[in-house]
C-alpha cells in the first residue's frame, strides 16, 4: 500500500532558503524537544531533538505518519514554518549540546538546515542527522554534521526498489567516516535485504546496526529477541528503542 505524500518534488522546494519547515506538536507547538537518544550507538545520551515535516518515502509501518501523510493527516494543522534564529533559539534554550535532527527526512531540507548545523557546530554542539539515505549530502551541511545516521529502508517497507535506493546517495555516504547505517527489521527477509546492501555497498559491519520495528514495548521485546540472534550471527550492532521501552509511542518523547 502506498500513502500519499510530497514524493516527487525535489529538495530545493521545501521552504524558503531562510526556514524550516517543522513538525507541529497537538498544542500547536513546533516538535523540537529534550529527551534522551533512544536508538543507534548514542543511545542514552540526553539530546535535544528537532523533527522536520514532509518525506520522500512512504514507509507502511512508519510511525511518524503526521510528518508526510496528508491522506490521513492536515497538512496545515501539522506542519508549521519557522525561522532559521527562531530554531535555533529553541534548541538553544535546552542547554544540551547533542542535537538529533530527524523527521519525515530532513535532507529534503538540507540547503536551509545546513546554516543551523554550522552555527550550532561552531557553539559546540554535537549534531546528528537521520536520514533514509535516498539524498547524498552537500558539502556544507556535510561538514558540520558530527554523526550521520542513515536508515536505508527494505521491501517490507513497501516503497518501490528504485525509490528506496538511490545508489549514488547511498555509495556518497558509505564514504563518510562519520556514518552509521541502522536498518528497522520487521521480518526476516529483512536480514537479507540488509546482507545484500552491505555487499554492494561495502559497508563495515561495525557500522551496520539492526533494530527491531515496533511503537510498543512488547512488541520491541518480542521482535527484538530474534534480530539480537541476527546481529550476533552477522556481526552487526544491535538497537532498541529505548524510548518506547520507557515512554511507548508517545510525541515529544
Amino acid at each position: 500500500m502506498r500513502f500519499p505524500g510530497p514524493r516527487d518534488e525535489q529538495p530545493s522546494t521545501y521552504g524558503t532558503v531562510d526556514s524550516l519547515k517543522v513538525s507541529r506538536n497537538p498544542s500547536g507547538e513546533p516538535e523540537i524537544f529534550c529527551s534522551i537518544q533512544g536508538e543507534g550507538v548514542t543511545s542514552g545520551t540526553p539530546t535535544a531533538f528537532l523533527r522536520l515535516a514532509v518525506c520522500n518515502l512512504s514507509c507502511t509501518w512508519c510511525d511518524t505518519k503526521y510528518t508526510w501523510d496528508w491522506e490521513h493527516y492536515d497538512r496545515m494543522s501539522e506542519v508549521m514554518e519557522m525561522t532559521i534564529p527562531e530554531v535555533e533559539r529553541r534548541v538553544l534554550a535546552f542547554d544540551c549540546p547533542h542535537l538529533v535532527v530527524t523527521g519525515g527526512e530532513p535532507m529534503l531540507q538540507q540547503r536551509q538546515l545546513a546554516p543551523l548545523a554550522s552555527a550550532l557546530a561552531e557553539r559546540g554542539y554535537y549534531c546528528e542527522v537521520e536520514t533514509n539515505g535516498t539524498i547524498a549530502p552537500e558539502p556544507e551541511l556535510a561538514d558540520a554534521v558530527a554523526q550521520w545516521n542513515v536508515s536505508p529502508k527494505t521491501a517490507s517497507s513497501s516503497n518501490r526498489a528504485g525509490k528506496r535506493e538511490v545508489p549514488a546517495a547511498l555509495e556518497a555516504f558509505s564514504k563518510l567516516g562519520n556514518a552509521y547505517f541502522k536498518f528497522v527489521v520487521v521480518e526476516p527477509s529483512d536480514v537479507d535485504d540488509v546482507r545484500q546492501l552491505v555487499g554492494r555497498y561495502n559497508l563495515h559491519t561495525d557500522r551496520v546496526i539492526l533494530m527491531p520495528e515496533g511503537t510498543t514495548a512488547g512488541a520491541i521485546q518480542e521482535r527484538g529477541r530474534w534480530v539480537a540472534e541476527a546481529s550476533v550471527e552477522h556481526g552487526f550492532r544491535f538497537s532498541t528503542r529505548l524510548h518506547i521501552s520507557l515512554w511507548g509511542d508517545e510525541r515529544g518523547r
